[in-house]
């Protein structure tokens, strides 16, 4: 056997250019929420109000939370090569604390851009620090029980009945005037984030790179092999049946329509599928026009953060240009506005691609230089942004 892996400062390429890829798309759904004409009237995926072109823009973004919740478990179990478990489960504890601290306080104002918590959401970045304090405990788990534990959780989740938080969408009044809403529970999250660390196997220092292609590519096709017989049968695995409609296209939309929220088997067999299989791709290359990638998966956290806010940002600033109102007219409570923006305001698709595109240009000189900055400093909070 021969290491086989590009490594920088134990560092894996492929899985940085991976994470890159899904930060970039995910940059289009954001600017989608915040900017497209029709996003606060309906959901891109009801068949009923859609067409083929926005169902597309959104449900390609569809790969990016599994994916990053895989290569989130896949990063753990690599990083035993340089840290015993009791350093990692120490690591994890904390750094998911942090991430559900980040979502409660700096992701809240990101989102609502007030501080009245009338309503909070629990989004990925509360589930995936979630699933790390849980880590902190199954990394003790051998990697067979791993494996057998994560499959169980994710495929499992959806023959019980949804108990909020745990496995079902959650809302919760808390009081009269505020409100707790979760659509990303713990156990089928849980179950991808251990799947991922049981590839991260895979990634041995010792494990041939020829092998682990193979994997790959095996363990991608056979799960979308088992989405498309599932799916075809239509009686496990998601809670919404797809249904003959008015034309081809709109049936394949039906076939491809499955649950996010919360996430469903065939959900994550449609996303991770694909994801094993790039993933397969990138090994031992690197496209000149991917190589910025590798910037933006290197320091994730901070890419999301600092996007979400220019995106928020930038759309409130373009709906006060087109409504003509000014920003004392705002009303910032959750159930006047989203963040300050209403209905009124909005772009077309053309121009939500426009502004993501160059979203992406420009987040990628700040996060160059905050790789740069943190690949040549050493100060203990660096590792958790």
């Amino acid at each position: 056997m021969t290491n086989s892996l590009p490594f920088e400062k134990n560092r894996i390429s492929a899985i940085d250019m991976m994470r890159g890829i899904v930060m970039v798309i995910m940059a289009l759904d954001h600017v989608r929420d915040f900017f497209h004409n029709a996003a606060f009237v309906f959901d891109p995926t009801d068949l009923t109000k859609t067409n083929g072109a926005l169902f597309f823009t959104r449900w390609i973004t569809h790969f990016c939370a599994p994916a990053f919740v895989f290569l989130a478990g896949a990063s753990m179990y690599i990083s035993l090569q340089r840290k015993t478990k009791k350093e990692l489960s120490r690591y994890l504890l904390t750094r998911g604390l942090w991430l559900i601290a980040i979502e409660l306080t700096i992701m809240r104002f990101a989102f609502f851009f007030n501080f009245y918590y009338d309503v909070t959401i629990l989004n990925i970045m509360w589930v995936i620090g979630a699933d790390m304090v849980f880590m902190a405990a199954l990394v003790y788990l051998s990697d067979r029980m791993a494996l057998v534990l994560g499959a169980i959780l994710l495929f499992g989740s959806s023959l019980i009945a949804p108990i909020p938080i745990l496995t079902g969408r959650g809302f919760f009044q808390l009081t009269p005037n505020v409100v707790l809403m979760e659509s990303y529970p713990i156990i089928p999250w849980l179950g991808i984030m251990l799947l991922g660390y049981s590839a991260g196997v895979l990634y041995g220092v010792e494990f041939d790179m020829k092998k682990r292609k193979r994997i790959l590519y095996q363990l991608g096709a056979s799960a979308i092999v088992l989405f498309l017989v599932l799916r075809f049968i239509n009686s496990y695995g998601d809670t919404t049946s797809w249904t003959t409609q008015k034309d081809w296209l709109f049936t394949v939309l039906s076939f491809l329509n499955v649950t996010k929220y919360p996430v469903s088997p065939m959900f994550a067999l449609i996303t991770l599928g694909p994801v094993m299989i790039v993933l397969a791709l990138l090994e031992g290359r690197t496209a000149a026009f991917l190589k910025p990638t590798i910037v933006f998966g290197r320091v994730p956290l901070f890419y999301f953060l600092v996007h979400f806010f220019i995106i928020h940002a930038s759309a409130l600033a373009l709906f006060v240009i087109m409504t003509g109102k000014s920003f004392s007219d705002i009303d910032l409570h959750f159930a006047k506005s989203f963040g300050g923006l209403t209905p009124e305001g909005g772009v077309t698709l053309f121009w939500v691609y426009i502004v993501w595109i160059l979203l992406v240009v420009f987040m990628y000189p700040l996060c160059k230089w905050y790789d740069r900055y943190k690949s040549t400093h050493k100060h203990w909070w660096l590792s958790y942004l």
